[in-house]
């Protein structure tokens, strides 16, 4: 990593920050309204690209990380720039994290519920000594194989 020696450069580490939060919000939002729409298989072929991105951030504000007092004292207006991009990827991104907790949780409850369901058509319908039904018995249950891509 090479360190930020001039003003041009600390304009041009920062417009590229600038422009990779950007990309990513993007793709968080693409993200979010496919996910909402029902749509969560083509929600996770962003996958890649979001990853990418986020690599490619995390690479850049290392190095911006590394160069801070320079770049407030050569572009602070650049700086402060960066600083509200930053604060809106933040809430794009906490909205986006509540989303897939929520999505997740949904999900799970439903593999929970078709998995009980399944364990009570498995099991015989007996009647226990209180006079209810009983149980499933976990003897007579099947497992069940889900895919956990997201």
């Amino acid at each position: 990593m090479s360190p930020i020696t001039t003003p041009a450069d600390a304009e041009r580490a920062i417009d590229d920050m600038t422009t990779l939060i950007a990309k990513l919000s993007i793709i968080l939002e693409q993200e979010a309204d496919l996910i909402r729409a029902g749509r969560v298989k083509r929600a996770t072929e962003l996958s890649p690209a979001k990853s990418q991105l986020a690599n490619a951030l995390f690479t850049s504000g290392e190095k911006l990380k590394a160069n801070a007092k320079f770049l407030l004292k050569s572009v602070p207006t650049h700086c402060a720039t960066l600083r509200q991009a930053q604060e809106a990827f933040r809430a794009i991104l906490q909205k986006n994290m509540v989303l897939l907790a929520t999505t997740h949780a949904i999900s799970e409850s439903i593999v929970r519920r078709l998995s009980g369901d399944l364990a009570r058509k498995a099991s015989p319908q007996v009647y226990g000594a209180s006079g209810r039904t009983t149980a499933p018995n976990l003897k007579y249950s099947r497992p069940l194989a889900v895919s956990r891509t997201l």
